[in-house]
């Protein structure tokens, strides 16, 4: 590509993502201080475009019902969009069948109950579950409380000094003894893209499953379970540009069908006698009671905007920020960035977590936002990580395709400023 074609390449993403901006209004609103608001808060929570907010206000000023067990009218139509979001889901992650998707709460429910169901069933005293040091803490306490009620040995891989997964030492802890290997994609804290084409293969040579905790990469790059040969991958819809309250399960259809379910009540029964019942087909096994129908429906409607912009294009966009937001940083005296540049790893994540010598993560975050730019503060659920690095917190800013290279200069500007008042006044 010439620079010339490179130069224009850049302009076209840059054209056709700014129009997305106006459809997300909580984007367009001023802060205290009179100026528009910067969100760089996306890794935390993304934000809802209006086709969304448009998806859950139809359904439940039109739809509202009981899904699977009503005759009427507006119980068939419930039904209808609660299900063609769940293969609006399977289409995302490139599933087999719809019925491979299980609808839970959130990514910690997900694993969760692959911990509860799978784990328990599977695991025995001795066995190991390979995690690593990067990990949110929705992907160590489960696994922790599985050892406590197995005695499964949990073993983590560490990083390296540019903050990637450490392939010598995942290789030196994989071993036959190794029943399953549960990590993250990309890490909300590092930014780092773990390569799953290496750690998958490696991890079946010996018998082991994986499974991908893929909160941080579903809404930034094109996922698909079949071409990476994973055995369960879990997703957020509030990561998704989709309501809280919502997630999902993708595993192998065989190993769904071997796991036992994880709660008992309405809907994931067949048949009900007073001293036994049998169990619904998949994947209703596993929905226990009521779903979250609305909040189905609106997760539906943001993978359907997803897929309508492209997840290539978002790629590529957020990539360009992303060197944008790191050279900005890299000129910031005494910040130091956690995790690879883009230079190290060109497909890391829209993020860049930071610490700021002799300033405390949390008085940058409160000044930053009496600018009325949002980043966020601590340890990011990563705590381990953070003790790696001895810090109790780090400061992070991270980006989505909405984002423009003006709000990460004002971003870059009033840290400056930020760190300068409080060296000036230490």
């Amino acid at each position: 590509m010439t620079l010339m074609q490179s130069a224009q390449s850049q302009a076209d993403l840059g054209v056709l993502l700014a129009r997305t901006r106006a459809d997300f209004p909580i984007l367009d609103q001023q802060a205290s201080d009179g100026r528009p608001l910067v969100y760089l808060d996306h890794a935390a929570t993304s934000q809802k475009p209006r086709q969304v907010l448009e998806a859950l206000q139809r359904y439940y000023s039109a739809d509202n019902a009981n899904v699977h067990r009503g005759a009427h009218q507006l119980s068939a139509r419930a039904t209808e969009s609660f299900e063609a979001a769940r293969s609006t889901t399977a289409d995302f992650v490139g599933a087999a069948s719809a019925t491979e998707i299980v609808f839970t709460r959130n990514a910690t429910e997900a694993i969760n109950l692959v911990a509860r169901t799978w784990g328990d069933a599977n695991l025995r005293e001795g066995d190991e579950v390979l995690l690593t040091l990067m990990e949110h803490h929705s992907n160590l306490v489960p696994w922790q409380q599985l050892s406590q009620r197995t005695g499964c040995v949990l073993r983590h891989v560490g990083v390296t000094e540019t903050g990637e997964l450490d392939l010598d030492d995942f290789q030196a802890k994989l071993s036959p003894r190794t029943r399953l290997m549960s990590l993250v994609h990309i890490s909300n804290a590092l930014g780092c893209c773990n390569p799953l084409d290496v750690i998958i293969p490696a991890a079946h040579a010996v018998g082991a499953l994986v499974l991908v905790d893929a909160c941080q990469s579903l809404a930034h790059k094109p996922i698909n379970v079949a071409s990476l040969d994973v055995d369960f991958l879990v997703g957020s819809s509030h990561k998704l540009c989709g309501p809280t309250g919502m997630g999902f399960l993708w595993a192998r259809q065989s190993l769904l069908e071997e796991m036992p379910p994880l709660l008992g009540g309405g809907e994931m029964i067949q048949d009900v006698f007073l001293d036994h019942s049998t169990w619904a087909s998949l994947p209703h096994k596993f929905e226990a009671g009521t779903p979250a129908i609305g909040e189905a429906v609106g997760m539906g409607a943001a993978i359907r905007y997803l897929q309508s912009i492209g997840l290539d294009t978002i790629q590529a966009w957020e990539a360009q920020l992303t060197g944008h937001l790191f050279e900005r940083l890299r000129g910031i005296d005494g910040l130091r960035i956690l995790g690879p540049t883009p230079d190290q790893q060109s497909g890391r994540g829209a993020l860049a977590t930071f610490l700021v010598e002799g300033v405390h993560a949390n008085d940058i975050a409160a000044m930053l936002d009496l600018s009325g730019i949002c980043i966020r503060s601590g340890h990011h659920c990563c705590q381990p990580l953070h003790r790696y690095y001895n810090v109790t917190g780090s400061a992070r800013a991270s980006l989505s395709f909405t984002s423009t290279v003006d709000e990460i200069d004002r971003f870059a500007d009033e840290l400056q400023s930020v760190i300068a008042f409080f060296r000036e006044h230490a």
